[in-house]
């Protein structure tokens, strides 16, 4: 009943999502314009010790994508509770596991698609990658995006306003952009703020999948980021859920 239940809690935001593809091909915009108007100017920097300089920013663009696309996706909640749309589904026999993994899924579906779109960008520009290690980046930016969809959904429920959602994310998501070394790796800061970065869990995530790039699959940035991804995600759902539960949806 759970699969059965999410499939077409996911149908139902999919098709959403589907019909509005303007805003489905504007969300990689940003990154794009990352990518066309930043990389450039690192192509003969030496960013790490090993690969390109388009092997250290696409890693961080693929997940700067779901870091910034995920943590807004409460909004929809908020305006559905405005129009009743969560009321309606409190008394249907649907699991609130369901209602929450349902619209993460669909998250994670739009983010990995225009992720598979900033790729295909990147190596037209100059990217060379391994396509093992492409793959994990993009089963990164899935585990990401169902972590932070699934909080972002949570905090929405304990707001009234979108007026008072946004200003929250904003001064969640950009200090965590800043100090996880999305853009730049953070061996290059001092060693002050390269240890404060080691709080914030998207470093891990940004290291594992810069390793992937160069094909390193084993290496420890990988096995930590791997438990990372899976332990922040795990316990976003189990938060989101139990807000669903206790919010009525």
């Amino acid at each position: 009943m759970l699969l059965h239940d999410t499939g077409l809690i996911y149908g139902r935001y999919l098709r959403q999502s589907l019909r509005s593809r303007f805003a489905l091909l504007f969300g990689v915009l940003m990154p794009l314009l990352y990518l066309l108007f930043f990389g450039p100017l690192l192509t003969r920097l030496p960013l790490g010790p090993r690969g390109s300089s388009w092997q250290v920013l696409v890693p961080g663009l693929l997940l700067q994508l779901s870091l910034f696309g995920a943590s807004f996706a409460g909004f929809a909640i908020i305006l559905e509770n405005g129009q009743g749309v969560v009321e309606r589904m409190r008394v249907t026999p649907v699991s609130r596991l369901a209602l929450l993994l349902g619209r993460v899924l669909r998250e994670a579906t739009v983010f990995v698609f225009q992720a598979v779109l900033l790729v295909l960008a990147a190596v037209a520009m100059g990217l060379r990658a391994p396509v093992p290690g492409i793959l994990i980046g993009f089963a990164f930016v899935a585990l990401l995006t169902v972590s932070l969809g699934s909080l972002s959904y949570a905090l929405a429920f304990k707001v009234r306003t979108p007026q008072e959602f946004g200003p929250m994310i904003n001064a969640l998501t950009m200090p965590s952009m800043l100090l996880s070394g999305l853009m730049l790796p953070m061996a290059l800061a001092p060693a002050w703020l390269d240890a404060l970065s080691h709080l914030v869990p998207f470093r891990y995530l940004v290291d594992a999948v810069r390793d992937a790039y160069v094909g390193s699959y084993t290496s420890t940035h990988m096995v930590y980021g791997v438990l990372v991804a899976v332990g922040f995600a795990t316990l976003a759902v189990t938060v989101g859920t139990r807000v669903f539960r206790t919010a009525g949806a």
